[in-house]
């Protein structure tokens, strides 16, 4: 009999050895291959990884496998390496690891396996194939070895399958007494397009009344599953016009198409002004691989930038074949690119965000992340990980060529380049000769002023720019309406429940909501402390501003909103920018997503109307951060032959980072910033690690176990040369019913802190312990 080595991609993830069936040949199974193997009363797909195991000791029962859900195994080798490195770094199992790589559809045993005998083709539930008799099984293994069987995608045809998705943004024309169709339509605002299936089991019975009223009323859409879940997103949005290198263009591209073909693995940092066209030479050097038959990684931190990249391509790389992969994906889209990826070998053009580095690419040439500084290339939730180290490593091990790109790049990657650990490149003019827009500081009154986020100055100028004809953005880092609804009747303020974090008011769904943990509550609702139901908004988030706007400007002005809540029906994104592109509308405000990466040749104003917005969070990046922002923001003015003009409203004109926003100077900026850090210890100077711990709020003891815990983390650290500072509150000390405290970790290396991690785990208790390396969410 032989054995094999499994890891269960759900609960318990433990690696397991089972023995390889009678009723399919031994050299079916092959390492890398998804198979449906039994637990318990039921069964759970799992990754192979060894055939020929040595038998488990005398008295030991070993089920046999139930079968392989591929022919031809889904995860090449160096995925498998890829996700044990992870593993190790992260202190979790391999099989956590895998399921947090793999698609949904491609974890469960819900798969069909169609098999071609004589006469109708049969079909069964992969899980239930253990339950045939076996000479049944012994058939069936005699077609499945023949190629005559094919595996279907789980759930395959039928109602369960259909995908359901917002036809239309709120406000829904559904009366405030049904609560089906409003929970229904709620969840699908939160939660993107979902199959049927998944719809009805969140929110039970009642939901399938009311799906069947939306869908007729034309609210929600429903379509097969296993239909194409969009049009190819190369036409929705505006492309880069067609271009021929320039010559400081051309001297960047040389060295780095020199790398790019050689063979031999290095990381180069791109560094160029906003507008200065990093995008040319991405597409010129995915065009010099591609044609040497390698496939290439083009990554981007925001959905928007990557359908930016994906049009770019389209246009001007036609003749390659190209894969988009991103998280506002359905999860059909995602496990069809997934296998189509693992089936085919052929040079392709992969682009999409960071969990496109994921995909099994076998032996990229070439990957390339754009906006390389931005915080989104950091996973905090679930499998947690830095696209950059992931990059790195595929790089590595491929012999590829990692760029980064970035008109402000990270502290630490222009430290390695300034220090010669990676090659530098630099693009110091704007394509076509224009100029950086000239910056100016606008200052906004101290406290809470009456009418409009917009001070005078920038009303004026923004009056000016449409009366032109041309177009503004705007950024407000905040979403919703109003941030703050402060009752009137007790001076409370609506908070939520499991968080104690303040409720946000969201004008065009009638609701409060919680930014971090998802509730909401209909409003007008009483008051949590009086039971009043006089409020009093405060603040201004994007959709106050939008609607301010509307009724500031001249009639007939098209004012658009780009953000996280504008965005989530499918295909909305696309819809959005193609619009502005078109000039449908002049003014277009949004949140980051809207400050980097975008080409409108006609914006001749940038506006941030908030700019202290994230200045003072307890986060030793956050002049970084506020920084790059602004730069990026600003970099969207003047891109076409018209000069530019930026604005930054502060309450604080006098904070160090103006000053080099104003002179756009990032060397400046680099250089103060780097002796902060040197004299704090922070890096690059050192590796910061965070250890979360919590408790869920009810447990009594749970503040003397976090004490005891950080006593002995200090002490432990000692020993191991690590700076333990705290544990302490966490800026946010209640989320999602929990209490959470922060331990910084300051080393010279990350073991020591793996080692700690280790030692807190096992000391912990019935605490919740993660460990978070090179932290980039300190909240």
């Amino acid at each position: 009999m032989t054995f094999a080595r499994v890891v269960l991609l759900s609960p318990p993830f433990a690696e397991l050895t089972y023995a390889l069936p009678d009723h399919l040949p031994e050299d079916t199974w092959r390492i890398g291959q998804r198979v449906v193997a039994p637990l318990g009363r039921g069964s759970r797909v799992g990754v192979l990884l060894a055939v020929d195991e040595p038998a488990p000791g005398q008295g030991i029962t070993v089920k046999p496998l139930v079968w392989p859900l591929e022919h031809e195994p889904l995860l090449p080798p160096a995925h498998l390496d890829l996700a044990a490195q992870i593993a190790k770094r992260q202190g979790a199992g391999l099989g956590q690891i895998l399921a947090g790589i793999l698609p949904q559809g491609l974890r469960t045993t819900q798969a069909r396996i169609r098999f071609f005998g004589e006469g109708k083709p049969v079909e069964h539930r992969a899980g239930s194939l253990a339950g045939l008799p076996a000479e049944e099984r012994r058939e069936f293994g005699r077609l499945w070895a023949a190629g005559r069987a094919e595996v279907r995608a789980a759930g395959g045809a039928g109602p369960e399958a259909d995908l359901c998705a917002l036809a239309g943004d709120p406000p829904w024309p559904v009366r405030p007494a049904a609560h089906a169709q409003i929970a229904l339509l709620e969840y699908l605002l939160a939660h993107g397009a979902v199959t049927r299936g998944k719809l009805l089991a969140a929110l039970g019975p009642p939901a399938g009344r009311a799906l069947a009223l939306l869908s007729e009323r034309g609210l929600v859409t429903v379509r097969p599953g296993d239909e194409a879940p969009c049009a190819d997103p190369a036409g929705e949005c505006a492309a880069s016009p067609t271009f021929d290198l320039t010559p400081d263009q051309a001297a960047v591209f040389a060295p780095l198409r020199e790398a790019a073909l050689s063979g031999a693995a290095s990381t180069h940092l791109l560094f160029g002004i906003t507008g200065s066209g990093k995008t040319a030479i991405y597409l010129e050097l995915a065009r010099a691989v591609l044609a040497a038959g390698k496939p290439v990684m083009l990554l981007a931190p925001e959905v928007a930038l990557a359908l930016k990249l994906w049009k770019d391509a389209a246009t001007h790389l036609p003749e390659f074949r190209r894969h988009l992969f991103h998280g506002y994906q359905s999860a059909g889209a995602k496990e069809k690119t997934f296998r189509e990826l693992s089936e085919n070998l052929s040079a392709s053009l992969i682009i999409g965000t960071r969990s496109a580095l994921f995909l099994p690419v076998e032996r990229p040439g070439l990957i390339i992340l754009d906006e390389e500084h931005d915080a989104s290339f950091k996973q905090d939730e679930g499998l947690t990980y830095q696209a950059k180290e992931v990059a790195w490593y595929r790089a590595s091990r491929a012999g590829a060529l990692l760029l980064l790109g970035s008109a402000t790049p990270d502290v630490k990657s222009f430290h390695a380049a300034r220090e010669g650990r990676i090659p530098l490149h630099t693009l110091e003019h704007r394509v076509g000769g224009g100029t950086l827009p000239g910056v100016e500081l606008v200052q906004l009154p101290q406290g809470r002023v009456d009418g409009n986020l917009l001070a005078p100055r920038s009303l004026e100028a923004l009056a000016r720019v449409v009366e032109r004809g041309e177009q503004a953005v705007i950024l407000l880092n905040r979403r919703g309406w109003a941030p703050v609804m402060y009752c009137l009747g007790c001076g409370a303020t609506a908070k939520c429940p499991h968080c104690d974090i303040g409720l946000t008011y969201h004008k065009g769904r009638e609701r409060l909501v919680c930014h971090y943990c998802g509730f909401s509550t209909p409003f007008p609702s009483p008051c949590s402390a009086c039971g009043g139901l006089t409020f009093l908004p405060m603040g201004e988030g994007t959709e106050k501003l939008e609607e301010e706007l509307s009724g500031i400007l001249p009639a007939g002005t098209g004012v658009l909103r780009l953000d996280r809540d504008s965005t989530r029906r499918p295909g909305r994104m696309e819809e959005i920018l193609d619009a502005f592109a078109r000039k449908e509308a002049q003014v277009l405000v949004g949140t980051q997503m809207l400050s980097k990466g975008h080409h409108f040749p006609d914006v001749t104003l940038a506006v941030a109307a908030d700019a202290d917005l994230g200045l003072n969070l307890p986060d030793y990046r956050a002049a970084e951060r506020t920084f790059q922002l602004l730069l990026q923001s600003a970099g969207r003015a003047g891109r076409g032959t018209a000069p530019g003009r930026v604005f930054i409203q502060t309450r604080d004109p006098g904070h160090y980072c103006w000053e080099y926003v104003i002179r756009a100077d990032y060397a400046g900026f680099y250089e103060r910033e780097l002796e902060v850090r040197r004299r704090r210890r922070y890096p690059p100077f050192v590796r910061l690690g965070l250890l979360r711990v919590s408790f869920p709020v009810e447990e009594s003891g749970g503040f003397a176990a976090v004490d005891t815990l950080g006593a002995a983390l200090r002490q432990a650290g000692k020993d191991l040369g690590v700076t333990v500072l705290g544990p302490a509150p966490a800026p946010l000390p209640l989320l999602k019913g929990r209490r959470r405290f922060h331990c910084l970790l300051k080393a010279g290396d990350w073991q020591p802190m793996r080692d700690l991690y280790v030692l807190a785990r096992a000391r912990g208790g019935k605490l919740r312990i993660s460990l978070d390396l090179d932290p980039v969410n300190m909240l």
